[in-house]
């Protein structure tokens, strides 16, 4: 029997010990932000350093929340990045906010699994109304609207969102050619295109030989050339391959590339492709209109993606996904078991979000968007991009006035790509060069960068992004990245 009175007694629901307990928490957690400067960005501690200091096994009874927090203080909090901090520049950001909290807490509460519309028709309906919202923001087409045949849909992340589209589209076609032709099939990309699409090509089937990764350069900023696509096309046709996806690109992970839409789309129409367009972490500055530019072609597209909780202060997981033609989704994902039929759904009445996506279950995650959308307003939402827009021109123009270091590709959005300058003209060199910077300034936990590699060039990224930033953090981050760059060059 639950013993509710051992140690505080905290029953398995509650109103008030919820009400007292979660003002706890939020307490914890305001603190955290207030002091979250105080932390090494990126966390110092070596693997497995917490297996030696929490104990082997799970309590036998209740433990106090306090001795809970304290642990978090004194075990957790050290082996944590902090990508909510000012000083956070790596990857691309991952925003927190006041509303996309809010909107999490509410999700947590009403804890419903939105599977089909029956099992909550408000959380179905929100994300439909959301999404759309979210669409005529961007200035997409009507074509993806729920009004019509196609719709949004949230993902968990970009990785689900190309993958759900390549198995509509792999079906799509092997209905038309075959199911035996799988073999046959073949998905194009740009050699900067995100990981995600290969591993969509793995579990899809998609031969490993088959998924073309395009070579591009700095000619044309490291964007898909359509000559390229077409050649590489035109050549797999006359091989009795069938081309049937195209991954396009609205920046790129590594250097925010932009493939040029319109081109390619029509590459693809020509060739009876799927037309997928990433624009997981530029998309969000598309809601600018003097961004918006950057996914004309965007009509001509199957589907689109970009994620909310990049950098549209939307709490993690928080991906958008619209589709054109949502029956090629459904006919894909779709099952339906006895045990789920219920009126609604067998009349096609209403939408069932399960069959749009890989897993059965799903969280009340419009919420987030939800609110994010209410509680800032389009017009605050615009300043808070350009914003960090600005921040990262700053930070562009403080590289350039340094003559030790190079911009190494244009800034389009809020990442500056930049290397260090090797006195000695050897690739290798500077490339351990900058290699040792930036493991010389992660080390020392004032502020988090990440890198890549563009054209065998080992490349330092600077993404500014986190909801926290402001001009003060980056000129300071500058300042760490120069009086390193003098050590490192002093010691050569």
């Amino acid at each position: 029997m639950w013993d509710e009175h051992r140690d505080g007694g905290l029953r398995p629901m509650d109103a008030e010990q919820l009400r007292e307990h979660a003002h706890k928490m939020v307490d914890f957690i305001a603190d955290y932000y207030k002091s979250i400067e105080n932390f090494p960005v990126l966390s110092q501690v070596e693997p497995g350093y917490l297996r030696g200091i929490l104990p082997d096994s799970a309590p036998n009874h209740p433990e106090s929340l306090e001795d809970i927090f304290n642990d978090v203080r004194a075990k957790i909090l050290p082996g944590v990045t902090h990508w909510q901090s000012p000083n956070f520049f790596a990857y691309y950001p991952s925003n927190s906010s006041i509303a996309g909290f809010l909107g999490e807490m509410l999700s947590a509460g009403l804890n419903i699994v939105g599977f089909s519309w029956i099992t909550s028709p408000a959380a179905t309906e929100l994300e439909m109304t959301v999404l759309d919202w979210l669409a005529k923001l961007l200035k997409l087409p009507d074509d993806f609207l729920s009004a019509g045949e196609g719709g949004g849909v949230i993902q968990g992340t970009a990785s689900e969102a190309v993958l759900v589209v390549l198995l509509a589209a792999r079906d799509k076609i092997l209905r038309r050619v075959g199911k035996n032709a799988l073999e046959k099939l073949v998905v194009y990309a740009s050699d900067q295109t995100h990981s995600a699409l290969q591993k969509a090509c793995q579990i899809g089937g998609i031969h490993p030989e088959n998924c073309r990764l395009l070579k591009t350069d700095s000619s044309i900023n490291y964007a898909l050339s359509p000559d390229v696509l077409g050649e590489a096309i035109a050549h797999d046709i006359s091989n009795g391959l069938i081309p049937f996806f195209l991954c396009a690109t609205v920046g790129t992970t590594s250097s925010t590339a932009v493939d040029p839409l319109l081109l390619l789309a029509k590459i693809a129409k020509s060739n009876g492709m799927w037309f997928h367009v990433d624009a997981a972490y530029a998309g969000s500055a598309c809601i600018c209109p003097e961004y918006r530019h950057h996914i004309d072609g965007v009509e001509e597209a199957d589907s689109f993606n970009m994620n909310a909780h990049k950098w549209f202060l939307t709490n993690f997981d928080c991906s958008a996904l619209w589709v054109k033609d949502r029956n090629a989704l459904v006919q894909s994902l779709s099952t339906n078991p006895e045990f789920l039929k219920n009126k609604a759904s067998q009349a096609n009445m209403v939408v069932d979000y399960k069959d749009w996506q890989i897993p059965l279950g799903r969280r009340f995650r419009s919420l987030k968007l939800w609110m994010v959308l209410r509680l800032y307003g389009i017009e605050n939402l615009q300043c808070y991009i350009r914003n960090h827009i600005n921040l990262a021109k700053h930070f562009e123009g403080l590289v350039a006035q340094d003559p030790r270091f190079e911009v190494v590709t244009p800034r389009i959005f809020s990442l500056v790509c930049f290397r260090l300058l090797s006195s000695q003209n050897n690739e290798d060199h500077g490339n351990k060069l900058n290699h040792d910077l930036l493991d010389v300034v992660n080390s020392m936990g004032k502020i988090f960068i990440s890198h890549t590699v563009l054209s065998g060039k080992y490349i330092l990224r600077f993404a500014v992004g986190a909801p926290l930033t402001e001009e003060r953090h980056v000129t300071a981050a500058w300042k760490v990245l120069q009086e390193e760059a003098s050590t490192l060059l002093g010691s050569l």
